[in-house]
């Protein structure tokens, strides 16, 4: 499923009264809410749903592909996604 396809299944969820712009807006409300929310606390929590929280990632070593040389890569910052149990369940 795309963002497009998601939009599409929040307007059928929200009724028929809901235009596809509502629904846009609401899921474009809820994906902003989750980045300044892992941005501010490091963590969002959807009891039922998944944590995203944040990883920090060490500096490593890495090979260029083109040229096959080894590269250093900087440690990073990245959101990891951890399934609760009740969703796994359904997958």
């Amino acid at each position: 499923m795309n963002k497009a396809e998601l939009i599409v299944e929040i307007q059928n969820k929200l009724g028929k009264d809901a235009t596809k712009a509502c629904a846009e807006r609401s899921l474009n409300a809820v994906l902003e809410a989750f980045k300044s929310g892992v941005a501010k606390d490091g963590l969002v929590q959807l009891v039922g749903f998944g944590t995203f929280s944040v990883s920090e990632r060490k500096a490593r070593k890495g090979i260029n592909p083109q040229t096959g040389k080894s590269i250093q890569i900087a440690a990073s910052k990245t959101v990891k996604f951890k399934p609760s149990t009740q969703f796994k369940s359904i997958c």
